[in-house]
C-alpha cells in the first residue's frame, strides 16, 4: 500500500466540479452587482453588504485554489462548497420552478 501526495482522479473531478460551481455563482453575484450598479439598485445603503458578499466569494474561490495548489483536497473542496452548494441549490429551485410552472394564487 503506499501513501502518494498526489489526489486520486475521484478527488480531482470533485475539486473542478465544485471550483467551476463556485466561480459560476460567483460570477451571477458579480454580474448582479454590475447590473445594480447600473440601475441604481445597489446604493450607498446596501454599497457595504454587497462588497462583503462579493469578497466572501472571492475569497472562498482564492483559499479553495490555494488549498489545492498545497495539496490539501478535502480543505479546497469544503472552502469552494461554501458559495457552490447553495449556488447549485438555488440553480436546481429556479430549474424546479421552469419545469412545474406552479400557480401561485
Amino acid at each position: 500500500m503506499t501513501n502518494d501526495s498526489t489526489p486520486g482522479s475521484r478527488g480531482r473531478i470533485v475539486f473542478r466540479a465544485t471550483f467551476v460551481c463556485s466561480a459560476l455563482t460567483t460570477f451571477v453575484a458579480a454580474a448582479f452587482f454590475v447590473i445594480g450598479l447600473g440601475d441604481g439598485s445597489v446604493s450607498s445603503f446596501n454599497l457595504v453588504l454587497w462588497l462583503g458578499l462579493l469578497s466572501a466569494m472571492g475569497l472562498s474561490l482564492w483559499a479553495g485554489y490555494a488549498f489545492h495548489a498545497r495539496a490539501r483536497l478535502v480543505l479546497a473542496i469544503a472552502a469552494l462548497a461554501v458559495t457552490a452548494v447553495p449556488g447549485v441549490l438555488a440553480a436546481l429551485f429556479v430549474l424546479i420552478l421552469m419545469v412545474t410552472q406552479p400557480g401561485f394564487n
